[in-house]
Order: structure tokens, then C-alpha cells, then sequence
């Protein structure tokens, strides 16, 4: 596929994760654009969220030794943590645009988002169960997202990376734990951060995605005015087309201009909005 055709594939694809995840099903309705709590609806729509966030935090990787899928390129080994997620595809758009011309907006919320999770914090004096006494957690924002939604998505057995990394951790705060009782410490370091921190999160991550849709938004808007025509009206709705660029000729990839465009036509799901500076004051 070429460049154009892949930017289809990379922006729909992201704009469908987050309407996934950033909705009003996942999140209990509101109005309001300032100083704004995204509160999940139950304990289980907190779950849902975290194992879609795993996935856009996910590495795009080759499956047992064949080429990275749709021709797309793989990180580079020395990447930066947050080209290690969706937002690596995101940069590769801002670098060499195609359906569009003015790329500021959507680098902005895209570098913003990845200067974000690529931070480290501090989680104070976190008790696990099976370790002797309560410590002092640090850990890039990134990877304890990641954690919450392998967990949320797996059982133990799929889980040894996770297991390896909380080790870590441990370690990092002065404590020496065997790998099984790290297993063991598995839920009790899922209960503290899932259930106190990733909620405290929940509303500026929802933020940093809901700004990357409406920064895709503002991108594509100049391409849907251009590919937009009118084709007559049947029972009182307008019917359309859009004049696909030459170029995108893969079906896929234009079955994937259409989708944008569509959704370029109804806009974002959810109003803009920033939420309280409080969320940014802790973690």
C-alpha cells in the first residue's frame, strides 16, 4: 500500500479505538466542557476501558517472523516508550501528511498524550499483601496502563511479562520478592493501582483521546469538503459521494476513506472538553 492509502488505514483505525473506548456507554453522560470528572458507569466498563487502552498501547507487531501487516513500519529497536503504542502510526502522519495539510493540532495532542504516559510517578507506600511492608512505587504512566489492561484481560498464565516487570518494581523500591509470590502479588498490585489511580486517571486520559479525535477531526475537514458530492435526494435524504483520491485504490484502503469521511460527516462523539487541573496534580 502506498503512503495515502496507509494514512486511511492508521487514522481510521485510531479514531475507532477511541470512540471505542471514549463514549458515552463506557462513561456516565454529561454536558458539561470545563473542569470536567469522566466517571466510568460500573466497575466493568472501568475493565472494558482498560483492555481497549492495552490495545492502543500496544505494540503493532509481525506475527512469528512475516513483514508488519498492511506494509506499515515497525518501530525502531532504540523507540521511545510511546513509539511503542498507536502513537508511533499518529507521528508517522504528522510527518508525511497526505489527506491533509495543517498536521499542528493533531502533532500537538499526539506528542502531548505521549510526553504524558512517558512520565514517571510516584505511587506512595502501596501495600501488597504478601510483601512484608507497604512501598513506595515508581513507574513510567505507560506501563502500569498496560499492566491494568493485561490484567483485566488475562489469567495468570498469560501474564509472565507482567509478572517480570512487577518484580521490577519491586525491586526498584528495595524489596527482594520471589516470582512466585510475585504472581501471588499480581491481584493486590492490580486492586491498589486499578481501583485508586487508573480511576484518578481515567478523566485526563479520556481527555488526551477525545483531543486526538477532534484533532483527526480538524485535519480531515478540509479533505471532506474537497471529497464530498451531492448525488440527488430519495425520500427526503440528501444521498452523496465522495471523490476518492486517485491514488487510494487498495479496497481496503478505500473502504477505509469512506469510514473517515463518515465519520468526518457526523464529527466526534463527544464534545470537546478539559477536565480539572486536580487530575493533574497527583501521580
Amino acid at each position: 500500500m502506498n503512503e495515502l492509502e496507509q494514512e486511511c488505514i492508521i487514522l481510521n483505525s485510531a479514531w475507532d479505538m477511541i470512540d471505542g473506548m471514549v463514549n458515552w456507554a463506557i462513561f456516565c453522560k454529561h454536558d458539561r466542557t470545563d473542569n470536567v470528572t469522566m466517571m466510568f458507569e460500573t466497575r466493568q466498563h472501568q475493565m472494558l476501558f482498560s483492555i481497549l487502552l492495552g490495545d492502543f498501547l500496544s505494540q503493532f507487531t509481525a506475527f512469528k517472523g512475516q513483514p508488519v501487516p498492511l506494509g506499515l513500519k515497525a518501530a525502531p529497536s532504540n523507540a521511545q516508550p510511546s513509539d511503542l503504542t498507536f502513537l508511533y502510526y499518529l507521528r508517522q502522519v504528522c510527518a508525511v501528511p497526505q489527506l491533509g495539510g495543517d498536521v499542528a493540532d493533531l502533532k500537538l495532542h499526539t506528542n502531548a498524550f505521549a510526553t504524558w504516559l512517558e512520565a514517571e510517578f510516584t505511587a506512595p507506600q502501596v501495600n501488597i499483601h504478601n510483601v512484608d511492608s507497604a512501598m513506595d512505587i515508581v513507574v513510567r504512566r505507560y506501563r502500569y496502563l498496560k499492566i491494568c489492561g493485561d490484567v483485566s484481560k488475562h489469567n495468570l498464565g498469560r501474564l509472565a511479562t507482567n509478572v517480570s516487570y512487577i518484580k521490577k518494581l519491586f525491586e526498584r523500591a528495595g524489596r527482594e520478592v520471589a516470582e512466585q509470590d510475585v504472581y501471588l502479588a499480581v491481584d493486590s498490585f492490580y486492586d491498589w493501582f486499578f481501583d485508586d489511580i487508573y480511576v484518578y486517571h481515567a478523566s485526563v486520559i479520556a481527555e488526551y483521546l477525545n483531543n486526538l479525535r477532534w484533532a483527526i477531526y480538524r485535519y480531515l475537514k478540509p479533505e471532506y469538503g474537497r471529497a464530498w458530492r451531492p448525488t440527488g435526494v430519495i425520500s427526503g435524504a440528501q444521498m452523496y459521494t465522495y471523490n476518492v483520491p486517485p491514488s487510494c485504490t487498495q479496497p481496503l484502503a478505500r473502504a477505509m476513506y469512506w469510514d473517515l469521511m463518515n465519520r468526518v460527516r457526523a464529527g466526534p462523539r463527544i464534545q470537546h472538553f478539559t477536565v480539572s487541573d486536580s487530575f493533574r496534580a497527583r501521580y
